[in-house]
């Protein structure tokens, strides 16, 4: 039986029964039991249907971080757990770092913690926002800048060393404004889903366009797979390091 575990809650695919909820609760102790129904909308919001427990409020501990959401608002993904594990020691405490879809701080949270830079974290889902303050706190921080807006919307000027773009729907209309934030030399994390046909081509074709748009020129890059968003399709990070 595969589930899922967020803190002290199980999540799960499918309806189960009360014999199938009963050896889960036993074996993991769990409070509350939920199935996914569905998610959608800009906030990519949870519709649960909930099998055993009334809570949906954790804490979830990962990589040495603790996570605060609901899991009724708000998604969890374990398939990006490498990827979370890779960004909280990728940076170092020279760096100014934005992170531009900051969410509950999937990225902003492990990075400021291991890797200690100063990290403009920003967000506009108010639920994800909040709860992102709460983790900055939860795991004493004084190094994260929360910031509750549309990353389009922000005026910070040319102040960073690296960029985080944990986004993966039409990321490229947003690559304005990273470069908008990038000092003269940095690198940009910048998520994507892709056919896999082309996944080797189409994000840095995104990318370049917009360095040569802005006049940087790509130092080199990576393509990262993370995991199977469809059939046929990744996600993938691409990491790029620029300069002009």
């Amino acid at each position: 039986m595969r589930y899922q575990r967020v803190g002290d809650i199980v999540i799960v695919r499918k309806d189960l029964t009360e014999e199938e909820i009963k050896k889960i609760v036993e074996k993991t102790k769990c409070k509350s039991i939920v199935k996914y129904v569905t998610i959608s909308g800009e906030f990519r919001t949870q519709y649960i249907k909930l099998l055993y427990g009334e809570e949906t409020e954790t804490i979830h501990k990962e990589h040495g971080c603790l996570f605060k959401l609901d899991v009724s608002k708000i998604m969890w993904s374990q398939g990006n757990i490498k990827e979370r594990e890779r960004m909280a020691f990728i940076s170092n405490k020279r760096e100014t770092v934005i992170d531009m879809f900051a969410g509950i701080g999937y990225f902003t949270i492990p990075m400021a913690k291991h890797s200690k830079p100063f990290i403009y974290a920003i967000e506009k889902n108010p639920v994800a926002y909040k709860y992102l303050c709460e983790n900055i706190k939860l795991n004493k921080l004084k190094n994260v800048a929360p910031i509750l807006s549309d990353n389009r919307e922000v005026k910070l000027g040319k102040v960073a060393d690296r960029i985080v773009m944990g986004y993966v729907h039409k990321t490229h209309k947003f690559l304005d404004k990273a470069f908008s934030f990038l000092k003269d030399r940095g690198t940009i994390h910048y998520h994507e889903t892709v056919p896999e046909k082309i996944l080797e081509k189409r994000p840095i074709e995104r990318v370049k366009f917009y360095a040569e748009k802005y006049g940087y020129k790509i130092i080199d890059y990576k393509i990262h797979k993370i995991k199977k968003y469809a059939p046929g399709v990744w996600h993938v990070v691409l990491d790029v390091h620029l300069e002009r």
